[in-house]
């Protein structure tokens, strides 16, 4: 998606890409390591609600809960329809690219192909939480350590071709000729695209309760586990692109950095049926989170009162059917478009961390616990930081 801003000013402004993802990690550890002063603070979970709502007054609260309520919606349709991309990614570049182009010429440009397969697993996953997945950490294990297994098999294979000289991308990058000049707003633009790599941290701190004992400790593990390998990831996959000078397409980045290590051969389809797995998966977290908050709102009379109801599964089903029916509008909306989604979930997901470290602040000088000073100072300079973003 950075790439996709930085397009505007043609190909030769792509190894921008290089240091913003940089630059995105290092806000990445930053906002992961004061995520982890409110986890420990807030064992109870709730997240940015909840800090905001003790520490900076009830609006605080309130602005809060409504950014990660959007945020939660944009998780199942970003994440989706990045999945189906993964998807259509793997039919281009096995030749099919055609029949998809004829297919989508003959639908209304609002019902195409991405769209309709995104609005087909977001009723999968829907039916799903509703049945109450009881073992859906063990379920969904397994995409995920699939895609971390075969992603980094990718990248190390990719790093050791690039070194040798062999890495080259499978179909030549077509020339874009700029549209705009390269600006510090173009490239501040792209970072806010990419920084959105790191909306996962708000669901580890709104889940706490639902990690084993010790609560806290195992949910700030998880936490810088998931920071160190997002950086690895997002590092990795960027210098290959830009290494090799690829062009976000129809066909994703990631998938064509796959197709230039493995060609279309097995690994290739292994990989990118990972990688719809892993953003399926993704979109899951916020059918628990989601439905989660709802009732906490709804609990505080911030929300319909149906919101508290469990069905027979003891799923908040009003939630989740809540949840599913705005993320499949918005997926129909905007044509199953990312760059089209991603704005207006870059602005939640900062404004979600930006008011949950000032209210964390706020929270270390009024209980002055020990080692108070730093923690405050950590989460200090997380509000700060994510401020300037937002």
């Amino acid at each position: 998606e950075a790439m996709l801003i930085l397009l505007i000013a043609g190909s030769g402004a792509l190894w921008i890409a290089s240091p913003i993802a940089l630059a995105v990690s290092i806000i990445l550890s930053i906002v992961a390591f004061s995520y982890r002063q409110t986890v420990v603070a807030y064992p109870q979970g709730g997240g940015s609600y909840n800090v905001s709502r003790e520490n900076l007054g009830t609006m605080a609260g309130l602005v809060a809960a409504s950014a990660l309520l959007i945020d939660y919606v944009l998780t199942v349709s970003v994440s989706i329809v990045a999945g189906t991309q993964a998807v259509t990614s793997a039919l281009y570049a096995s030749g099919f690219g055609g029949q998809i182009d004829a297919l989508n010429a003959n639908l209304p440009h609002h019902l195409n192909v991405n769209v309709l397969l995104a609005v087909f697993f977001i009723l999968i996953m829907t039916v799903g939480n509703l049945r109450g997945v009881r073992e859906s950490g063990a379920i969904f294990a397994i995409p995920t350590y699939v895609f971390l297994a075969s992603l980094g098999l990718t990248l190390a294979l990719g790093l050791y071709q690039s070194i040798t000289g062999t890495l080259q991308p499978a179909t030549p990058p077509p020339y874009v000729a700029p549209l705009e000049p390269l600006t510090l707003w173009l490239v501040l633009r792209a970072f806010s695209a990419g920084a959105v790599a790191m909306s996962g941290t708000e669901a580890i701190s709104n889940g706490v309760p639902a990690f084993e004992r010790p609560e806290s400790k195992n949910a700030a593990t998880t936490l810088t586990i998931m920071a160190a390998l997002l950086t690895m990831a997002f590092l990795g996959i960027s210098y290959l692109a830009t290494h090799m000078g690829l062009v976000p397409g129809e066909e994703t980045i990631i998938s064509q950095v796959a197709r230039a290590v493995y060609g279309t051969s097995f690994m290739y389809y292994v990989f990118q049926i990972a990688t719809m797995g892993i953003l399926i998966v993704a979109g899951n977290t916020a059918f628990a989170d989601f439905p989660r908050l709802s009732s906490v709102l709804a609990r505080d009379n911030y929300l319909p009162h149906q919101f508290l109801f469990r069905g027979d599964r003891l799923a908040f089903s009003t939630g989740i059917v809540a949840l599913a029916s705005i993320a499949a509008l918005l997926v129909v909306i905007f044509a199953a478009e990312v760059s089209q989604l991603i704005h207006l979930y870059a602005v939640g997901v900062f404004l979600a961390f930006t008011l949950s470290n000032a209210g964390m602040v706020i929270h270390w000088r009024r209980t002055r616990e020990p080692g108070w000073k730093r923690s405050a100072v950590i989460n200090a300079i997380g509000a700060i930081v994510t401020a300037i973003i937002l």
